[in-house]
């Protein structure tokens, strides 16, 4: 379940794709998704197994020298993961245009800041300054009791 807050922390000018009303929370959801299979897919994987298969080329053909102990494994490891990660940077730009597309503009806490497509805590969080309907009644009435309280005491 997700958690909520009734405070909304002030950012400047950024908006939370959450808050705007023209944007659905299921589409960034979609869209995100689209962008991890897809980066997964068509870029990590195939570059990944591409420098794999480069330097075991490399350690075939002498060029490279195996690990007396573990022999290619440590460097097709490595060729392999940085190949990955080389993948999923590459994919970036392609990302973030979905997003624009669909609306959703660069700036922090957005889905391509910490944590995935809501910033570092989820809808909420210090990072966005979505706050659900129910959170912004409760908010209201809370902000309500305090001043009747503080009159009350005056």
């Amino acid at each position: 379940e997700e958690e909520h807050t009734a405070e909304s922390p002030s950012l400047g000018s950024f908006k939370c794709p959450l808050s705007d009303h023209h944007i659905h929370r299921e589409d960034v959801r979609k869209v995100w998704k689209e962008c991890q299979d897809e980066s997964f897919w068509y870029r990590a994987l195939p570059i990944s197994l591409g420098s794999m298969a480069v330097t075991g080329g490399l350690i075939y053909n002498g060029v490279w020298k195996s690990s007396r102990r573990f022999g290619p494994f440590p460097k097709l490891a490595v060729a392999g993961i940085l190949g990955y990660a080389i993948g999923k940077v590459s994919y970036f730009g392609t990302c973030r245009n979905k997003f624009q597309e669909l609306g959703v503009k660069p700036g922090p806490g957005g889905p391509w800041g910490a944590g995935g497509p809501w910033g570092a805590g989820g809808p909420g969080s210090q990072s966005c300054g979505h706050v659900c309907e129910e959170c912004k009644k409760k908010g209201t009435a809370a902000a309500a009791d305090i001043d009747a309280a503080g009159k009350l005491q005056s």
